[in-house]
């Protein structure tokens, strides 16, 4: 899949994908949910009104309230690519997040995902 066509696609695809991810390692929407929160500043019915539009992934960051201050200290692999590397803005946003659900599938405690 080219980089540029996840900016094109539905939130409404991706956001399930997210879910299952977590659900098939025993965690939960919810727990998702606070961390798309946690990073995009989104509250929950915020999030629900994203996802009720059903909106580019691209817009859905853009329109971000406010990215989490200490999203700085997301760090490591997803799909083979450093995230603290990235130099496409949201193309890191992207992956921050697809770090923040790996780590809740891994087991990760909520305390340590959110960098409390």
């Amino acid at each position: 899949m080219p980089r540029t066509s996840i900016f094109n696609m539905s939130l409404n695809k991706i956001y399930p994908m997210l879910v299952q991810k977590a659900e098939r390692k025993k965690r939960t929407q919810a727990e998702v949910n606070q961390i798309i929160c946690w990073l995009t500043g989104y509250s929950q019915t915020e999030l629900d009104a994203q996802l009720a539009k059903d909106i580019p992934y691209q817009t859905f960051f853009e329109e971000a309230p406010q990215m989490n201050p200490n999203c700085v200290l997301i760090t490591g692999v997803v799909c083979g690519v450093r995230v603290e590397d990235i130099e496409d803005p949201l193309m890191q946003k992207i992956r921050w997040l697809d770090k923040l659900v790996d780590e809740l599938a891994k087991g990760k405690a909520m305390e340590k995902i959110l960098r409390e």
